[in-house]
């Protein structure tokens, strides 16, 4: 049985950071490039908070028997193959977890735009992937 009092806590440390990350939402493209330090708290944040989603999916994945993901970007497969996530949420996580993949192993530099974007506009996705998880539970 999944242990819902430690997904909860890990729900709610994810909000945390989405709560933290948001007061970046309003930084320009330039002041971004121009701070390192924005750029490390930032960067870092939305790391953890992708690593969280796969944690708290990795629970349920083992707790209900679903086939072992071969990546984090196929973490959220194996949720949309087994109805917790839609195919949209599936995308948008899909996408967050090949960008924490190019902030980890720095693959390339990290495209300044492709943060703002998620600044401004993808910080929703994880409050819907929250929705899935506990509609899930």
């Amino acid at each position: 049985m999944v242990d819902r009092t430690l997904l909860l806590r890990k729900i709610s440390e994810l909000e945390r950071y989405r709560d933290q990350v948001r007061e970046f939402s309003s930084i320009t493209i330039s002041d971004y490039k121009a701070d390192w330090k924005t750029q490390r708290i930032v960067e870092r944040t939305l790391q953890m908070m992708i690593e969280t989603c796969v944690d708290i999916a990795g629970h349920i994945i083992s707790d209900r028997g679903m086939r072992t993901p071969s990546s984090y970007a196929d973490t959220f497969r194996v949720l949309a193959e087994n109805s917790v996530a839609d195919l949209e949420l599936l995308a948008a996580m899909e996408r967050m977890a090949k960008f924490r993949n190019v902030v980890v192993h720095q693959y390339e530099d990290v495209d300044a735009e492709i943060v703002i974007a998620i600044l401004r506009s993808h910080l929703d996705d994880f409050r819907r992937y929250v929705d899935a998880i506990l509609t899930c539970l």
